[in-house]
Formats: C-alpha cells, structure tokens, sequence
C-alpha cells in the first residue's frame, strides 16, 4: 500500500510505502519496542500463575471469626466462604435471638477483615511489597471469591 508520502530522489518524484523505515535506527527500536512487549506478556502470565497459585493457596486456608467472648466462632476460608458456626448453648437458655444475629454477624466481620489482611498479605508477596490501587472487586475475580456485579 502506498502512502501519500512523497520523495523527491535525484529529482525524481516516487512515492514512500507507509511501512518503509525513515531511519536505519527505527528498525532498532521497533525490534526493541516489541522485545519490551514480549517481556511484559511473560510477566503478565507469570503473576497470573502466581495469582492463581494464591488462589488455590487462600481456598484451602482458613481463619475464624468469634465475638460474645468465644461464645460465637465463625470459621471461613481465604474464598470468604463460611464453613462453620459454633454457638455456645448457654446463649440458646433463654433464646435471645437479636443477640444470637448480633454476635453472629460480629463474628463474621471478624473472619473477613482476617481473609482479606491474608489476601492483602498474599498480593504484596507477588507484587514484591508494592502497594498496588487494585479494586476490591478485581481482587475478588482473581482470587475466587465473588464475581463482580455485572451493572
């Protein structure tokens, strides 16, 4: 395909190829440019084996959650999922059921801010320490947890 780049040679008009290199050095840096390139695909693949690695890493660990002084014990696993709920029977003589919500919900928060300090703490391990502005939602799509709402 030719261009409308024109060029007069020993006083001939002829027109210059739009992929035709201006320089002997443009061919360098395009070859460098792509180099760069290919570099950062290897590194992007890389934290994505790694994120997944974390992942499976999180899944299979867990935290738990208590409130009411040990008397309600949430365990979750680094996906933020809920495995168990351990409450105390002295809480069911006489039911108090807003309390029993109460310290569930409690022990619950807890577990969270628990996962998501072992998530931060396995980010900062793959990005070297480098505090990253990465959404929550993101994290949560790399990690398993819940996909992002769509709207």
């Amino acid at each position: 395909m030719l261009s409308n780049n024109v060029v007069v040679d020993d006083c001939r008009m002829r027109a210059v190829p739009d992929h035709a290199p201006r320089s002997r050095e443009e061919p360098k840096r395009m070859f460098k440019e792509l180099a760069n390139l290919a570099s950062l695909v290897r590194q992007a693949q890389n934290i994505q084996r790694q994120l997944k690695e974390l992942s499976a890493e999180l899944r299979n660990r867990r935290t738990r959650g208590t409130a009411g002084g040990g008397m309600v014990e949430v365990e979750i696993n680094g996906a933020m999922e809920v495995l168990r709920c351990k409450i105390d029977p002295k809480l069911l003589d006489p039911p108090d059921r807003e309390m029993i919500e109460d310290l569930v919900a409690t022990a619950i928060n807890q577990a969270i801010v628990k996962v998501q300090q072992m998530r931060a703490d396995g980010l900062r391990s793959i990005t070297g320490g480098m505090e990253l502005p990465i959404p929550e939602e993101f994290i949560k799509t790399l990690l398993g947890g819940d996909s992002p709402d769509p709207s």
